[in-house]
């Protein structure tokens, strides 16, 4: 038969995915060495200048507000492979909005970093009223990562409670049994070899973890004072359902703990908020606890911080110069999901004012969005 035929029929089925794969190579290469804003010729013709001496540095090939971004690492990693969501016909665990305690969000009841394991300490942050603590067991304390279960099983119980109210569904029990592979999807991770032994040591982690309220007010006739203690753990009791054929975990049950319970299905309107499913994506622990500071206290507006007070809340053990630097770090990159972050000059020293990007508008979750910033730290920056 005469006449044109596809350039992979004269070539060859073999030549033909050589040059694709060749292709496909030299594109992810560009893409790479990109710079924001830039397409794939652009970067040809940037790369190319450069190698002919005629750019010493790709910089400066860009606007001057451009090039701290540049200078700047980005907060957020890459989805992982298998990020697609389910058919939206077939919904899963991970389908449920991912939702936050509010009244937890401002200040943090885990460590912000991957490397110090912090086993046996203690975080003690002071409040108007009292205080609250975070005792670490002597698997170390939990992480903002490991944290990401505690967020799915909120998650799940707001998302049952709420089918509960409809008459869509019965009322939530205390526990759950996700599979590992549901959490790792949940919190947008790779599926990998080592991700149940991770999880396991999470689970070790967060049952090991408590906090400690201690609340003081007055008696009704004011002559003593009343003193409320509560201690729970990050989670309730869990145990191992199932494992693989090779002894790795597959699926777990994990009890809420009482705090958690009650906080969801007590009230009328649980006291949750929605989270950006970018929230996961978030690498820098400082930049998780940034982001939902942001949440809670700027909402569908605007708020302010000051560097201290976030430092305070944080539980650092770094030094506060270090601090502020890891907080300019993340106003230089600026790419958390829903919030721009703008340093100000405050009367007792640097504020980080959060703004709402333009255009978004997040899940409402029947809990009105005032500005419940702590008590010192209002956001007109007054007594900060």
């Amino acid at each position: 038969m005469t006449g044109p035929k596809r350039l992979g029929d004269s070539l060859g089925g073999g030549l033909m995915a050589r040059l694709e794969g060749t292709h496909a190579a030299y594109r992810k290469k560009m893409e790479e060495a990109a710079l924001p804003g830039e397409s794939i010729q652009d970067t040809e013709q940037r790369l190319k200048r450069t190698a002919d001496g005629q750019v010493k540095n790709p910089e400066e090939s860009l606007p001057s507000e451009e090039k701290a971004a540049v200078r700047s690492k980005s907060a957020m990693r890459k989805p992982p492979n298998n990020d697609r969501q389910a058919d939206f016909f077939v919904p899963g665990l991970y389908d449920v909005a991912t939702k936050d305690n509010r009244s937890l969000m401002d200040v943090a009841l885990f460590r912000l970093s991957k490397r110090d394991k912090r086993a046996g300490e203690v975080i003690r942050y002071e409040l108007t009223d009292g205080y609250v603590e975070v005792k670490a067991g002597p698997d170390g304390m939990a992480s903002i990562w490991d944290y990401d279960i505690v967020l799915m099983m909120v998650s799940h119980l707001t998302e049952s409670m709420n089918l509960f109210k409809t008459g869509r569904g019965p009322m939530p029990a205390r526990t759950f049994i996700p599979h590992t592979s549901d959490i790792a999807k949940f919190c947008r991770r790779g599926d990998g070899g080592r991700q149940a032994d991770d999880i396991e040591s999470a689970l070790d982690r967060l049952l090991g973890t408590t906090i400690k309220s201690v609340r003081e007010s007055p008696s009704r006739n004011g002559k003593r004072t009343i003193r409320e203690v509560e201690a729970e753990g990050l989670i309730g009791p869990y145990k191992v359902v199932s494992r693989t054929d090779t002894g790795k975990l597959a699926s777990v049950e994990i009890k809420a703990p009482d705090w958690i319970y009650r906080e969801v299905t007590a009230g009328l309107k649980p006291d949750v908020l929605t989270v950006h499913p970018d929230y996961f994506l978030i690498e820098p622990g400082l930049g998780r606890f940034i982001y939902r500071l942001a949440r809670r206290a700027a909402g569908k507006n605007t708020a302010k911080w000051s560097f201290r007070t976030i430092y305070e809340r944080s539980g650092s053990t770094g030094t506060f110069k270090e601090f502020c630097r890891m907080i300019r770090k993340l106003i230089a990159s600026n790419d958390l999901p829903e919030y721009r972050l703008e340093e100000e000059a405050g009367v007792k020293g640097p504020l980080l004012g959060f703004v709402r990007r333009d255009g978004l508008e997040p899940e409402f979750d029947g809990v009105p969005e005032e500005d419940p910033e702590p008590e010192a730290d209002k956001a007109s920056g007054k007594g900060v």
